[in-house]
C-alpha cells in the first residue's frame, strides 16, 4: 500500500470514528432538570424539546431515530433559527397531506444533506487516491452536495403537493357531479357531504372528511369549509368551499352551482389537455429532424457515393 492510499485510509477512519463519537455523546447526554420536570408542571403536558426525538422515537419505533434522533433534532433547531420559514413549511406540509411537523420535516432535511455529504466524501476519497483531486476543491464539493440534498427535500415536497394537487382537480368534477345529485334527490347538505365521503376515496374526499370531523365537534360548518379554502391551493376547491358555504348559510340553489363548478373544471382540463398536445406535437418533432430524418438521406444517398467511388479511376 503507498502512503498516498494508506493516509487515505486511516483520514477516513478517524474521520468515522469522531463521526461515532460525536454521535454518542449527542445521544447520551442527560437532559436538564427543567427538561424532566417541565412536563409533570403544566397542564397539559408537553414533550420539551429535547425529549422530543426520544418521544417520537418510542411512537414510531424508527431505530435511526434511536441513534440519531438528538442529533438531528439540534440540528433542525439550528437550521430552522438559520433559514426560518416554519410557516410556510407547515402549509406547504398540510396541502400535501403530510402528518409530519416542521421540526420533523427540518431532520429530514438535515438526514438528506448528511447523506450527501457522505455520497461526496465518498467519492471525493475515490478522487483523492486516484490523485485527481485537491482537498479543497473536494471540501467545497461536499458542502455543496449537502446543500442540494436539503434543497432536494424541499423540491420533493414542492413535488408531492403539486401533485396532490393535481389529484384533487381531477377527483372535483365527480366529487360535484355526486354532491349534486345528492342534492337534487332531496338531502341537505351536510347528509349529501356525509354519503359523498363515505364512498369516494382520493385527496380531496378526505379533505372533505376532516371538514365533516370539524363540524361534528362542535365548529361551524361554514368556519370549516372557511378553513378548507384557506388551506387548499387549488382555486376552484377554494371557490368550492365559499360557495357551499353560502349556500348552507343563506339556503341558496346548491345542485346548479355544483353542475357549474364541475363543468367549468371539465372545460379548463379539456383546454389543458389541447395545449399540452400542442406543445408535445413540437416536442415529437425533435426525434424526426435529429434522428429519423437524417438516417433516410443517408441511406438515399450512401448508394450514390459508393457508386461514384466504383466509378472513379
Amino acid at each position: 500500500m503507498t502512503p498516498p492510499v494508506a493516509g487515505a485510509v486511516l483520514g477516513a477512519m478517524l474521520g468515522l470514528g469522531l463521526a461515532l463519537l460525536v454521535v454518542h455523546l449527542a445521544g447520551s447526554r442527560r437532559p436538564r432538570l427543567e427538561a424532566r420536570l417541565t412536563p409533570y408542571l403544566r397542564d397539559l403536558p408537553r414533550v420539551s424539546a429535547e425529549l422530543a426525538p426520544l418521544a417520537t422515537v418510542g411512537a414510531r419505533g424508527s431505530l435511526w431515530r434511536v441513534l440519531f434522533g438528538p442529533g438531528l433534532a439540534a440540528a433542525a433547531r439550528r437550521l430552522e433559527a438559520v433559514l426560518g420559514g416554519a410557516a410556510s413549511i407547515r402549509r406547504r406540509l398540510g396541502r400535501a397531506g403530510s402528518t409530519l411537523t416542521v421540526q420533523e420535516f427540518r431532520m429530514e432535511q438535515v438526514l438528506w444533506g448528511c447523506i450527501g455529504f457522505a455520497a461526496a466524501a465518498l467519492l471525493g476519497t475515490v478522487l483523492t487516491v486516484q490523485g485527481r483531486a485537491q482537498p479543497l476543491a473536494l471540501l467545497v464539493l461536499c458542502l455543496v452536495a449537502a446543500v442540494v440534498g436539503g434543497l432536494a427535500r424541499d423540491y420533493q415536497l414542492s413535488s408531492a403537493v403539486h401533485r396532490r394537487e393535481q389529484r384533487m382537480l381531477a377527483e372535483f368534477p365527480t366529487i360535484a357531479d355526486l354532491l349534486a345529485l345528492s342534492v337534487a334527490a332531496g338531502e341537505g347538505p351536510m347528509a349529501a357531504l356525509d354519503r359523498v365521503v363515505r364512498v369516494a376515496r382520493g385527496g380531496l374526499s378526505r379533505e372533505l372528511s376532516q371538514v365533516l370531523a370539524e363540524s361534528r365537534t362542535g365548529v361551524p360548518i361554514s368556519e370549516a369549509l372557511d378553513r378548507l379554502a384557506m388551506r387548499t391551493g387549488v382555486p376552484i376547491v377554494a371557490r368550492f368551499a365559499e360557495g357551499f358555504s353560502v349556500a348552507i348559510d343563506r339556503g341558496t340553489p346548491l345542485a346548479d352551482v355544483l353542475h357549474a363548478q364541475a363543468a367549468d373544471v371539465r372545460e379548463a382540463g379539456r383546454r389543458e389537455l389541447i395545449e399540452t398536445g400542442a406543445r408535445k406535437e413540437v416536442l415529437m418533432m425533435v426525434p424526426v429532424v435529429f434522428m429519423v430524418l437524417p438516417v433516410t438521406v443517408v441511406f438515399a444517398l450512401w448508394p450514390g457515393v459508393v457508386g461514384l467511388r466504383l466509378l472513379s479511376p
